[in-house]
């Protein structure tokens, strides 16, 4: 038995090639769509009527100057948010024929997501056919004046940005 064993590991490993065969990807680009300052940090107006701020991040995969299709990025960001007390409540009504209105019997809280945290930045993207990736941070109004620092991480990359929230 043990030497039927190591005869397969031998053949195998016979059959196995040294030789590196990953690919290469070409040029991975990213916008931020942002100004930046004299430090080099992308700086992000916070829209102070929302709670959340929207901002699109972009890039761009391509090889032989054709984009790459299903192309993987994780992004990560430090900063995060958590749920308060309520997302909102529910109103249980019956109707009173005896008035001939609408009755609140019950009020309901939605509490089973307290204390959640929410991150500020979408977890990963796949490229499209044409190679652009997308990705969407929301940071909060409860921010303002600090630096989220974006992480884009792909399989042989990684890169972090700093952004300061104004």
């Amino acid at each position: 038995m043990k030497l039927k064993l190591i005869l397969l590991i031998i053949i195998g490993s016979l059959f196995i090639s040294c030789e590196d065969t990953k690919e290469s990807y070409g040029e991975l680009t990213f916008d931020m769509r942002l100004p930046q300052d004299n430090n080099g940090f992308y700086l992000l107006n916070i829209d102070r009527n929302n709670w959340q701020t929207l901002h699109r991040v972009s890039g761009k995969i391509e090889t032989n100057g054709q984009g790459v299709e299903n192309f993987w990025v994780s992004w990560q960001s430090d900063l995060y948010w958590k749920l308060g007390d309520t997302l909102g409540y529910i109103v249980n009504r019956g109707y009173s024929f005896q008035f001939g209105t609408y009755v609140a019997q019950d009020t309901s809280y939605m509490i089973g997501f307290r204390g959640s945290e929410v991150p500020t930045t979408n977890e990963i993207s796949y490229s499209n056919s044409d190679g652009e990736i997308n990705n969407m941070i929301a940071p909060v109004k409860s921010m303002i004046g600090d630096t989220l620092y974006l992480s884009a991480e792909w399989f042989d990359g990684y890169y972090t940005w700093g952004i300061i929230l104004k």
